[in-house]
């Protein structure tokens, strides 16, 4: 592996955690010795990418640091590209928007060759399944979720029932068959998964809940025994 390909995927491993990463692992995921590995930690700083710590400590790389388009490699367009159409066909509208835009910046900006394999990329996505319509605004909602508002919803189960529930949505998963909010529930005192075409939101939020997002997404994860890396 060249210098430049190895510090590209230095930045890329970085970019994967929010946390600080000891250099003895990042160096192990290189395949460098430390010596090397804080070599390209200071090169990488002397280029502008801030990047946080010290040897025996771990490093850090806070955002705001861009990677040139061009270094995206092959696989990595036809991710994109598929990972757009994807979202094009199975999200709702606001997001399959979204997602035809930042398709076209990336375009925009792309190196000839490049922009060629992501025009003519034959990665398709297939149409999505006939789904029940969202009783509620799925913008709203990925809102509300960033902003950890609390909610009151009336929640419909499979026959109809309904019943109020005051949650703390912190996820919002997209099947194929429906789209599921996945919060807290205060009258449960647990996790539970809400349906988008079953639930109705009964009032404006009632302010921010007690804890936050991430923590739990993490808490949540651990109790169903779902890795990091799958969701």
């Amino acid at each position: 592996m060249s210098r430049s390909a190895r510090l590209l995927f230095l930045l890329q491993i970085l970019r994967r955690h929010r946390r600080p990463v000891s250099g003895a692992v990042l160096a192990s995921e290189l395949g460098v010795s430390l010596r090397t590995l804080y070599r390209d930690i200071a090169i990488l700083q002397a280029q502008g990418a801030n990047i946080e710590g010290e040897a025996g400590v771990g490093y850090v790389l806070r955002p705001g640091y861009m990677l040139p388009p061009l270094m995206f490699s092959r696989e990595e367009i036809e991710a994109l590209v598929l990972g757009a159409r994807l979202v094009t066909q199975r999200a709702d509208r606001g997001l399959a928007l979204s997602a035809r835009d930042a398709l076209a910046k990336i375009t925009e900006v792309l190196p000839g060759e490049l922009r060629d394999e992501l025009v003519t990329s034959t990665l398709l996505a297939g149409p999505a399944p006939h789904r029940p319509e969202d009783r509620v605004d799925l913008a709203r909602m990925r809102q509300f979720i960033r902003s950890e508002q609390t909610l009151k919803i009336a929640y419909r189960d499979e026959k109809g029932d309904a019943t109020e529930r005051v949650i703390w949505p912190f996820a919002l998963t997209f099947f194929e068959g429906a789209r599921v909010v996945i919060a807290w529930c205060t009258l449960r005192n647990d996790f539970r998964s809400f349906r988008t075409d079953r639930m109705d939101l009964m009032e404006e939020p009632l302010g921010r809940y007690p804890k936050r997002r991430m923590q739990l997404l993490k808490t949540w994860r651990q109790q169903k025994g779902i890795p990091e890396r799958m969701l």
